[in-house]
């Protein structure tokens, strides 16, 4: 694209929510989320050549953030792509500065990858913007990741992939955390539908990590590799019911569901109306569900929606999995 059409051309990237752990997998698995009525689940980033660098912030979420944008994370990924556009030799005069616009459609500490999808949406887009200006992408996926999760780890206390890793590449994803590998696509059922919903209250990622004991049994460990082991075999041998077995939580659920008011009452009522599976999204408060049929799906949605929603900033959406992940589009 030459630089007339760029300094026209609005960049939007998008990255839809996330999944993290999906219950077996702590730290391990993520899952894309994208609603099957169409609605917008995810954070967007609009990218467009400016005089100086500048960030605005709107979406239903936007008061939620710190209002002095050299706060957000949005800035910190700027900041730092800019660092690596340097240090990989190109001179200041040929990086444009940039206005940034964050949609921030997801509602922050919601267990829903609220912060990995900011972080996600701001750098694959401006991996594409310079893309287009330089003709070579700065960051190969696998390099974008490493800087994904690093950005991350600077919200969450700590550097994990399994929202990032997910929203970026879409569908379900293990995490290698290898140098040159850092997170796996697996297979994936696409008859399932995942119900999420979010209560409307807030949980940090510290402060769910906090509530979590400092050390593990020998059987609980014993148990959650061989889950993850049962669970990624089965995938791959389209076993649908061992698959679902496999997704029990023994690590982080006991104790953290003691911050989700009625999550047993929640996972009771989901069990006996055809969910194969219930958990806590990442740190929660959201929740899911994954049933094999729409109709089962429509009833725990409209349940949870009645009942497990605290105040009017919660929602439920029958999804499936997003296997796009993170996008861009130009306007």
């Amino acid at each position: 694209m030459s630089d007339d059409k760029m300094k026209q051309s609005i960049l939007r990237a998008y990255a839809p929510a996330s999944i993290g752990n999906v219950s077996l997998g702590f730290d391990l698995l993520g899952a894309a989320l994208k609603p099957i009525d169409g609605s917008l689940l995810g954070d967007e980033v609009d990218i467009e050549i400016a005089d100086t660098y500048s960030l605005v912030v709107k979406g239903r979420f936007a008061d939620k953030l710190p209002a002095d944008p050299s706060s957000n994370i949005v800035t910190r990924c700027y900041q730092h792509f800019i660092a690596v556009l340097e240090q990989q030799g190109h001179a200041k005069s040929t990086i444009p500065a940039l206005k940034m616009t964050l949609h921030k459609h997801l509602p922050i500490g919601s267990g829903l990858g609220s912060s990995a999808s900011s972080i996600v949406a701001a750098l694959h887009g401006l991996n594409q913007f310079f893309a287009e200006h330089f003709g070579k992408a700065p960051f190969t996926d696998n390099e974008l990741l490493l800087v994904m999760g690093e950005l991350e780890g600077q919200i969450s206390g700590s550097v994990h992939y399994d929202n990032v890793a997910p929203c970026f590449l879409g569908g379900l994803t293990l995490m290698a955390e290898h140098k040159d590998q850092v997170a796996l696509q697996l297979p994936v059922f696409e008859n399932w539908y995942w119900v999420s919903c979010y209560s409307g209250i807030s949980v940090s990622t510290a402060a769910a990590r906090d509530i979590l004991p400092k050390q593990v049994s020998m059987a609980d460990t014993i148990k959650f590799g061989r889950q993850l082991a049962v669970f990624t075999d089965a995938l791959y041998r389209k076993d649908e019911n061992l698959a679902a077995a496999m997704m029990c939580d023994v690590i982080a659920e006991p104790y953290r569901k003691s911050l989700l008011p009625r999550f047993d009452e929640s996972r009771t009522f989901a069990q006996q109306h055809g969910a194969l599976a219930f958990g806590i999204s990442g740190s929660g408060p959201t929740v899911f569900a994954v049933c094999d049929n729409l109709e089962n799906a429509k009833i725990i949605n409209q349940w949870l929606a009645d009942n497990y929603i605290q105040n009017d900033t919660g929602f439920s959406h029958i999804c499936q999995l997003d296997m796009s992940g993170a996008s861009v589009s130009h306007s």
